[in-house]
């Protein structure tokens, strides 16, 4: 489990290694545009139920720890999806890769 540290936030925000990876690239190549969007997960398992939205700007301070210190050979599909709804009005919302074994 890796971690997501924003802001000032007493919480950091607890995303799956492998997620936070494929996160970390579409949400840097956002904020060296310059662009603003926001970022909507699920509440896990050992949290209250919900779900969670913050506001991503490039001048609040933002970082990933990763608890494996090797990194995930990246699906350029799930960055694509990813990307694909930091482009749309809801922003980016975490969701589950799909790989191509669950597909059929």
């Amino acid at each position: 489990m890796g971690t997501l540290y924003y802001g000032a936030q007493d919480m950091p925000i607890r995303i799956e290694d492998r997620a936070l990876a494929h996160l970390k690239v579409v949400i840097a190549t956002k904020l060296r545009r310059n662009e603003s969007f926001t970022l909507s997960w699920r509440h896990g398992e050992d949290e209250p139920g919900g779900r969670s939205t913050i506001w991503l700007h490039p001048s609040i301070p933002l970082m990933f720890v990763f608890d494996d210190a090797e990194p995930p050979e990246l699906s350029r599909a799930y960055i694509e999806k990813l990307a694909h709804s930091a482009n749309t009005s809801g922003g980016i919302l975490l969701v589950d890769e799909v790989l191509p074994d669950d597909e059929s």
